[in-house]
């Protein structure tokens, strides 16, 4: 299989539009002429809470969970900043919600324009409430296949994209004395699996990092939920995807691996979508939490197997002292 990569350059800044940011980071203001509505499955899933709007930046915005994220808050009443390489996919959103929504052509692998996007995002409206990184990306080969590129590539979208927004908005939640940074993670950070170790190392280096967010940060009235989600129908592992040149040797263990996944089904966005309001209106939200039934029995079972591991060799360890 020859190696791929689906990685988009960011989108052209519309000539018609008078607000302009520097060099990749520019944000629309204006609807685009051609919009449908939004989606009506995000409606039926929110619940009316009489609350003041709250202001969300979501990174990933436009495709996926990202998206369905940007339809929950905008039904909910919220306004949205929706960020994302190429935000064209959310024009049917803006021309929907124009006063509520703003679109930010960013890319979060370039911290330097992150941290000019969160600053006009901020702008924008004023404050920033709930911070989402989403934005993400699949590397699918086995650890021995995987080029210094592609792992480099790899994890400055998953782990230090997450890493520049957090550090670009902290500051502003700061002053504020209160906001919510949702950190999207996957099922998948809970161990290392054949053909997705790399995926997996660079969501687990997210999990870690934002564990000591989360203490670095409720001193300021700051909250940090690390969200592992399952299987979702997105576009993560076709658009958003990078594979390996295959090495002929692991073909057994590829087509183990291929009749395993193929029984696997995924499950609709808004459901997450509609899991996340819930979680954001939490007085004391989780600083971790697993969507989905079958993402919380594969790790509540990795746990189990590990804490049995760790037993088996407790004496062992203890002679390290």
């Amino acid at each position: 299989m020859t190696t791929t990569t689906t990685s988009t350059p960011p989108a052209q800044a519309d000539p018609t539009d008078p607000s302009h940011l520097e060099e990749s980071t520019h944000m629309t203001t204006t609807a685009p002429t051609a919009a449908t509505a939004t989606a009506t499955a995000t409606q039926a899933t929110t619940a009316a809470v009489p609350r003041d709007p709250r202001v969300w930046f979501i990174t990933g915005a436009s495709r996926g969970l990202g998206r369905a994220f940007a339809e929950a808050a905008l039904v909910a009443g919220d306004r949205v900043v929706g960020a994302a390489r190429d935000v064209t996919p959310l024009a049917d959103l803006v021309a929907a919600h124009e006063d509520r929504l703003r679109l930010l052509t960013l890319d979060v692998t370039d911290r330097d324009a992150v941290f000019r996007g969160v600053a006009r995002a901020v702008a924008a409206f004023g404050r920033i409430d709930i911070v989402v990184n989403n934005a993400g990306a699949g590397l699918i080969g086995m650890v021995e296949e995987v080029t210094e590129a592609q792992v480099r590539a790899h994890f400055d979208v998953n782990f230090f994209g997450a890493l520049w927004v957090s550090q670009a908005i902290l500051p502003h939640l700061r002053d504020q004395g209160s906001g919510h940074i949702v950190q999207i993670s996957s099922m998948g950070s809970a161990v290392g699996f054949a053909a997705t170790g790399l995926y997996s190392a660079s969501k687990g280096a997210l999990d870690n990092m934002s564990g000591a967010l989360a203490m670095e940060a409720a001193g300021f009235g700051v909250k940090v939920t690390l969200v592992q989600p399952g299987g979702y129908e997105t576009t993560l592992f076709t658009q958003g995807l990078t594979m390996t040149t295959e090495n002929e040797v692991y073909a057994p263990l590829r087509a183990e691996l291929a009749e395993m996944w193929g029984e696997s089904k995924d499950a609709d966005p808004a459901k997450a979508a509609a899991l996340l309001l819930r979680i954001v209106d939490m007085p004391e939200p989780p600083r971790r939490i697993i969507l989905g039934g079958a993402a919380y029995d594969m790790i509540a079972e990795l746990d189990r197997a590990r804490r049995e591991e760790v037993a088996r060799w407790e004496e062992l360890s203890r002679e390290g002292d």
